[in-house]
């Protein structure tokens, strides 16, 4: 099988120092492409295309996982040297492929006059009328079949598909960035499209959830660095900033809590970037989304580092972000991190003034920044094995008899349905006395994603309790309400989803 790999328009036109700066990156990324699948290849540099040669089934889908590749097509490259030659081959390939179908012919003639002396237009209408007969007609407008021929200098190539690449430029070629991965859709396709402007990328996250809250996000980072970013090894760092935020929950007034949080994560970022030599923070943030989104709490978080924040999401909806994170492969991944939840004070500043939240952080100990920095974790994305990091087994699926149902949700969702004989706790609350509960009873907890019933149950498992977290959260355990008939009817489909 020939590939052939069509550059992004924007490396043809760089200057030709810089074009074949880029060009050669890209060919290196291809060649570590192939090579991670286990495709045995030959890669052949032309003018302007790459061609592979390859049996591998996983070549073309991983190939068009390569920034900087614009198309790619599935080639057969035949030796012509006239007009004839190339109408007998194209007769000969696609004579069966147009039977009763609409068809159209696209040239192109990449060689000199001098070696073709003929038009793409001569092209296209003699290979044209040659396959007529075969075919339900021309359709210019909307073929159902193509036929393509690209002439060049050592003959030319006939094909009938055209798959699309990402685009953008080689990874590799505009730098080294810090991205702040949360796990969620923004920030997972924030750094997606810095990738695809050539930005290589190291992840930072600031754990706030448990185990589980690392393990959703570690997942995230591992989609993007096996199926992004070929040409880079990658790595995630992690801090628990469990410690951090109950140090900022005790301190500093709720309304300022986001803000703050956000300016120190900036921090432990900038520590980071500093530390390995990368230029910017990234970031998912879109303007308006949350409350700590709004342009005056930006342009506060934002003062908390010297670096330039990188912030590719900013003009776009919630849809059009999890849209594409569909295509990138880390919706799946992400819907099951979503925001953690747990640190969302009723009444948040949306307009925080710099005064202000400078005064706030005067009451908060860096030290407790400085060692959920100093104890970082690294995972070496791209180089292991996500089956050795599996999360703990927290999840259960089904309720036992006699346990202690607890309902982690707002109060507002508790009162409009809520699963028989559950009791509510503020997930808050719930943390500071779950140990003085009872020791001998099994505790189930759920909440709206199952990230903050996860996070208690792992705490109450560390202290000697029996606790799970229902898998799934909140919508599954309404999917297994209805199975038992324990839902009623009346109440749904909206209210019992809030």
């Amino acid at each position: 099988m020939r590939i052939l790999i069509r550059f992004s328009g924007e490396i043809t036109i760089k200057k030709r120092r810089t074009r074949a700066r880029f060009l050669e990156r890209l060919a290196s990324n291809v060649q570590d492409a192939l090579q991670t699948v286990g495709a045995p290849f030959a890669l052949q540099r032309e003018r302007s295309r790459l061609l592979v040669e390859t049996d591998s089934p996983q070549a073309l889908e991983t190939l068009s996982r390569v920034f900087g590749v614009q198309t790619l097509s599935v080639v057969e490259r035949r030796s012509v040297t006239t007009l004839d030659d190339i109408v007998k081959v194209g007769t000969e390939l696609y004579k069966e492929t147009v039977a009763g179908r609409r068809f159209a012919v696209r040239a192109r003639r990449l060689a000199s006059g001098k070696s073709f002396p003929f038009s793409s237009l001569d092209i296209e209408r003699e290979l044209g009328a040659a396959l007529a007969p075969s075919a339900a007609g021309v359709d210019l407008e909307h073929p159902q079949v193509t036929i393509f021929v690209e002439v060049h200098s050592s003959g030319a190539d006939f094909f009938t598909e055209k798959i699309f690449g990402p685009g953008g430029l080689p990874l590799g070629t505009a730098g080294r960035s810090l991205a702040l991965l949360s796990g969620g859709f923004d920030s997972a396709v924030a750094s997606w499209l810095m990738l695809k402007r050539g930005v290589e990328l190291e992840y930072l996250f600031c754990r706030l959830g448990g185990s589980l809250h690392e393990h959703g996000a570690l997942r995230v980072a591992k989609v993007l660095a096996d199926r992004w970013s070929y040409g880079s090894f990658p790595k995630l760092y992690t801090l628990d900033f469990e410690p951090v935020v109950a140090h900022l929950q005790e301190r500093v007034e709720p309304r300022l809590w986001q803000v703050i949080l956000k300016r120190l994560m900036y921090r432990a970022a900038e520590n980071l970037a500093k530390r390995f030599h990368l230029i910017g923070i990234v970031t998912g943030e879109s303007i308006g989304q949350v409350s700590s989104q709004t342009l005056q709490n930006l342009a506060v978080i934002s003062q908390a580092s010297e670096l330039p924040v990188w912030r590719p999401l900013l003009g776009l909806n919630k849809d059009e972000i999890i849209a594409r994170a569909r295509h990138i492969g880390t919706y799946e991944y992400s819907a099951t991190v979503a925001e953690y939840c747990a640190i969302l004070p009723k009444h948040p500043a949306t307009a925080a003034s710099l005064k202000a939240v400078l005064a706030e952080e005067e009451k908060l100990d860096m030290g407790v920044l400085e060692r959920a920095v100093a104890n970082m974790r690294a995972y070496d994305l791209r180089r292991m094995e996500l089956g050795a990091y599996e999360a703990p087994a927290l999840e259960i699926e089904e309720i036992p008899e006699g346990a202690v149902v607890i309902d982690l949700r707002s109060p507002q969702s508790y009162r409009a349905w809520h699963y028989p004989g559950a009791l509510y706790k503020d997930f808050l609350t719930a943390l500071k006395e779950y140990p003085s509960w009872e020791r001998d009873k099994v505790y189930v907890l759920y909440c709206e994603v199952g990230l903050k019933s996860a996070h208690l149950a792992e705490k109450m498992r560390r202290d000697g309790f029996q606790a799970f977290h229902f898998k799934g959260g909140w919508p599954k355990l309404v999917q297994y309400a209805l199975e038992r008939d324990l839902v009623p009817p009346e109440i749904l489909p909206s209210s019992a989803w809030t």
